[in-house]
């Protein structure tokens, strides 16, 4: 190994994928870099010899499994393995014992290695292998960076196809782990902000204040996957700060749209205890496809066609009363200092006066639910002023640095 080489956890179902992922290993080992097998089979005996048993990999999370094969349940022993083997990869990266994963596998080593590489930060390297890369990949890859290949042919031994694919897969991680990340020199306190093209002016305006005060400003397109990939980062400590612009997510996981960030949405600030200010940005929306894919349950309601794969509907006043409650609770419940500003003019560019989503009476309802039901302890800034005006994102932005400078 050149004294360049990297570790590299190569993981997988070594029962019944072993040869697929000792090609691997090997592949990885005549880059420099030395390959870690790391068997999560819960089946019968491995095919190869790995580095980390599966007994081990089992004590991470504080499994007997020994026990649990004796019981010949399939299902416990795979739901125990997915809850150990990200404790165990965690562990291995946090102290840099390896330097990058991969796996192969068709729906359980999908399950099993995905599972375990969404344990590891943004930025390691990951490259899942996979019969179902080619269809729906967000369950598999949830707010992480995890790149997969598609195995175009099963995972089932060594043939032509495969071994083109998993050479590639080889390439691709031993590449992975090799590329150094130049760093920009720029080491400013970073804050997240949730963003959509109806708060883009306000988030702007806001950003550049902030900016000016000495923070860089990761903003994330508050689309579902944009909101729990910023939730993930503020658990995982890398911000200082939160401007929460855009909760237009909860619209969605509500009334059943397509943008939904699911129900953990805006618990993320709390739990970590940063520094944040959230709005009720653009909650008079909720996100759909092309207008005929709209579920009939919705006909009669008001809609706006945004282009012709998004259909945008305005919600209702019980459902912003609702969405309202929604929000306050999720802020009481946060440790750290936050402040609640409403822009009573407009959530978004389309609900303001003359516009096609006007509605002061759902407005009203959601205004008056977060009235209701915020503490006495939480700082609450009403405006007469429209999202994107910038009075209000300067508001926004005084808030958040007021709260920062604590």
């Amino acid at each position: 190994m050149s004294s360049s080489g990297k570790t590299i956890a190569v993981l997988g179902t070594l029962d019944s994928k072993g040869e697929e992922h000792a090609f691997v290993a090997d592949l990885i080992r005549e880059k420099g870099h030395t390959p870690l097998l790391i068997d999560v089979g819960t089946g019968g005996e491995p095919t190869v010899s790995p580095d980390i048993d599966r007994f081990e990999v089992a004590a991470a999370g504080g499994v007997d499994l020994k026990t649990l094969i004796e019981r010949q349940d399939r299902g416990e022993c795979v739901s125990a393995m997915s809850e150990a083997a990200p404790l165990l990869v965690g562990k291995l990266a946090a102290e840099g014992k390896i330097n990058g994963i991969i796996s192969l596998g068709g729906g359980g080593g999908t399950a099993l290695g995905s599972g375990a590489m969404r344990g590891l930060p943004v930025g390691f390297p990951k490259v899942m292998v996979s019969t179902l890369a080619s269809g729906n990949t967000a369950h598999y890859v949830g707010s992480k960076d995890i790149t997969m290949i598609p195995s175009i042919v099963d995972v089932a031994g060594l043939n032509r196809i495969s071994k083109t694919i998993f050479t590639r897969a080889a390439g691709a991680i031993c590449g992975m782990v090799e590329s150094e990340v130049q760093s920009s020199g720029d080491e400013r306190p970073l804050i997240a902000a949730s963003m959509f093209g109806n708060t883009t002016e306000c988030v702007d305006a806001a950003r550049a204040i902030l900016e000016e005060a000495g923070y860089e400003v990761l903003v994330f397109h508050a689309t579902g996957t944009g909101g729990k990939t910023m939730e993930t980062l503020i658990e995982d400590g890398m911000v200082e700060g939160v401007l929460d612009i855009t909760t237009t997510e909860w619209a969605d996981e509500l009334v059943g749209g397509t943008l939904s960030a699911g129900p953990t949405r805006l618990e993320a600030a709390g739990k970590a205890g940063v520094p944040a200010i959230v709005t009720p940005g653009c909650l008079d929306m909720a996100n759909f496809g092309a207008r005929e894919t709209v579920p009939d349950q919705f006909d009669g309601r008001n809609f706006y066609i945004h282009n012709p794969q998004v259909t945008l509907m305005r919600t209702t006043p019980e459902e912003c009363a609702e969405l309202g409650k929604i929000l306050a609770e999720k802020v009481n419940a946060y440790s750290g200092p936050v402040s609640v500003l409403l822009p009573t003019k407009a959530i978004s560019i389309i609900s303001a006066e003359g516009q096609s989503f006007y509605d002061p009476d759902a407005d009203m309802a959601l205004f008056q639910a977060i009235k209701e039901n915020l503490s006495e302890d939480v700082e609450l800034i009403e405006m007469d002023a429209e999202i994107n005006d910038p009075e209000f994102s300067q508001a926004c932005a005084e808030a958040l640095l007021k709260h920062l400078k604590r």
